[in-house]
C-alpha cells in the first residue's frame, strides 16, 4: 500500500523504450515518441496529485544530438508542442518548471517559449518539474569542477577549501532536492550519463515496462518499492533503527 506520508522528494525517470514500443506495432518511431509525451503528462499530473516534491525527466541527452537528423527534429517538435499545450495546467497547479543542461543548443522554436515558462512558473510552489534537455552527468560535473577552478584562478577561493558542499551548488540541480529514486523503463540497468553525481546515495528501480506504457499505477508501484528499502546512507541497519 503507497504511504502518501513517506514519498521520495525527488524522483527522475530514465524515460526509455519509444522506439522498441513503435517498433513492436510495426510503426515509426516518432509515434513512439508521441506515445511516450502521453505517459509524461500522466505521471507529471500522477506525481503532483501524490505530492511529489520534485520530479526530473531525461528528456534529451547531450549525446541525443547524434541520433538521425529527422529524429532529432521530430523531437524538439515534440518538446515544443509539450511546453504549449501543457501551460496552462502548468500554471494552473502551481508547478515551477526548470530545466538542466545545455539549452542554448536547442533551436529557437523550442527554446523561446520554454524560456518563456519557465520565467513565468519561477514561483509556482508546489512541485517542481525539471527536464534534463542536451544533458550529460559527465559534462555536468565537468562545468561544475571549471566554474571552481575559475574560483580558484580569481583569488575567490583556496583549493583546500572546495568539498562536496560547495560542489553541489556548482551543479544545476542545486535548485532541487536531494535525489531520492531514479526509475527507468524499458528493462535497461544503466544510468546512460544522467545525474551522476546526485544518484550517490538514490535508490534504483528498474522496470521491463516500455517508456510509453508506463502509468499511474506504474509510478505508485515504484514508490511502493522505494518505501519497502531501508536506506542506510552508510550506517548498519541497528543505527538506522536508533535514529528513527
Amino acid at each position: 500500500m503507497l504511504n502518501v506520508h513517506s514519498l521520495p522528494r525527488h524522483i527522475a525517470i530514465i524515460m526509455d523504450g519509444n522506439g522498441r514500443w513503435a517498433k513492436r506495432r510495426g510503426l515509426p518511431r516518432i509515434e513512439g515518441h508521441r506515445k511516450g509525451a502521453d505517459a509524461v503528462r500522466e505521471v507529471v499530473r500522477a506525481s503532483r496529485e501524490l505530492g511529489v516534491r520534485a520530479l526530473t525527466l531525461y528528456a534529451f541527452s547531450a549525446q541525443n544530438w547524434d541520433r538521425p537528423m529527422e529524429e532529432v527534429r521530430a523531437l524538439m517538435e515534440l518538446l515544443r508542442d509539450y511546453v504549449v499545450e501543457e501551460r496552462t495546467e502548468i500554471m494552473d497547479n502551481e508547478i515551477r518548471l526548470v530545466t538542466i543542461g545545455d539549452r542554448s543548443r536547442l533551436p529557437e522554436f523550442v527554446r523561446q517559449p520554454l524560456e518563456v515558462l519557465i520565467a513565468d512558473s519561477a514561483e509556482n510552489e508546489k512541485m517542481t518539474l525539471c527536464l534534463a534537455l542536451s544533458y550529460g552527468g559527465r559534462e555536468s560535473i565537468v562545468a561544475a569542477a571549471r566554474r571552481l577552478a575559475e574560483a580558484v584562478v580569481a583569488g575567490d577561493l583556496h583549493p583546500s577549501d572546495i568539498d562536496v558542499g560547495n560542489f553541489a551548488q556548482e551543479l544545476s540541480t542545486k535548485v532541487l532536492p536531494e535525489l531520492d529514486l531514479v526509475i527507468r523503463t524499458s528493462g535497461e540497468q544503466r544510468i546512460s550519463n544522467f545525474l551522476l553525481w546526485e544518484a550517490a546515495y538514490a535508490e534504483f528501480y528498474f522496470t521491463d515496462t516500455l517508456w510509453p506504457d508506463f502509468s499511474r499505477a506504474s509510478l505508485y508501484q515504484a514508490i511502493e518499492t522505494f518505501q519497502g528499502r531501508e536506506r542506510r546512507f552508510g550506517l548498519t541497519s541497528e543505527q538506522v533503527r536508533i535514529r528513527r
